[in-house]
């Protein structure tokens, strides 16, 4: 498929999703929702991607959601476009393959909020990350304000939102909100070593992974933990199960196929 705001590109079993409205600083506007969330459904569909990568072309992830298509929007009108954004985002959050973000530069706003519906964050040194929207006049709208406090706490996403003030790429880490920071150079290098690391595990058992850990985390301890025994056990109804363990019994390196 053929994308207007988006670049996609597949090395191995990593496909690499760059936002391309650079001239925008990646800005989120409807079109390139629509793209994103068809990007991600393609993706997902596809047996041999095993991790997603997204990153913004230029000197942003994204600067936020477009300012110049929300200014006139009234209020059945921002909600909507609040949810339809909060929607991909979760499609990204719930999808069956890991997605990393690899933060380049800006992520304000809605691209903090895209980055934070990522499984794994990996930022430029150069980055700058924050909820801005009380500058605005607005809340965040992509479900910021959910997912910042699970991330960081309640009381500093609370700080980060009433303030409006971005944080830099050692505070990000600090607060968890990133997994790592490299320099700008080393960003994609790291964030295609880890994909391909991952990428090299039994993808069922990494999807299972990510559900366990995803529900498991809104759900009581007990409601978890017998969550996690039924994917536990549901492994061992797939062949890679099998091959993992006979490979690790004969000293060899497992060749899993998704099955």
């Amino acid at each position: 498929m053929d994308y207007h705001t988006l670049l996609v590109e597949d090395k191995g079993n990593v496909r690499v999703i760059t936002l391309h409205r650079p001239q925008e600083l990646n800005s989120l506007n409807s079109e390139l929702l629509s793209e994103l969330d068809s990007a991600m459904a393609a993706a997902a569909g596809d047996c041999q991607v095993k991790v997603i990568i997204i990153t913004g072309a230029g000197k942003a992830f994204a600067a936020g959601a477009d300012i110049s298509q929300m200014a006139t929007m009234n209020a059945a009108e921002g909600k909507s476009f609040g949810a339809f954004g909060s929607a991909v985002f979760r499609r990204i959050e719930t999808l069956g393959k890991p997605v990393i973000a690899a933060v380049n530069g800006y992520a304000l706003g809605g691209g903090c909020e895209l980055a934070m519906a990522c499984d794994i964050r990996i930022g430029s040194s150069k980055a700058k990350v924050g909820q801005p929207e009380t500058n605005l006049g607005i809340t965040p709208g992509f479900s910021g304000t959910q997912r910042l406090a699970r991330i960081v706490g309640m009381g500093r996403a609370k700080e980060m939102i009433f303030t409006g003030e971005p944080v830099d790429a050692m505070e990000a880490w600090r607060t968890g909100l990133f997994n790592k920071v490299v320099e700008p150079e080393e960003l994609m290098d790291t964030a295609m070593a880890m994909a391909e690391k991952i990428a090299g595990k039994a993808p069922l058992a990494v999807t299972y992974a990510k559900e366990a850990v995803n529900q498991g985390y809104e759900a009581d301890l007990d409601t978890g933990i017998a969550l996690e025994a039924n994917l536990f056990g549901l492994c061992f109804s797939t062949r890679d199960q099998k091959e993992g363990m006979r490979a690790f019994l004969e000293r060899r390196a497992p060749e899993f196929k998704g099955e």
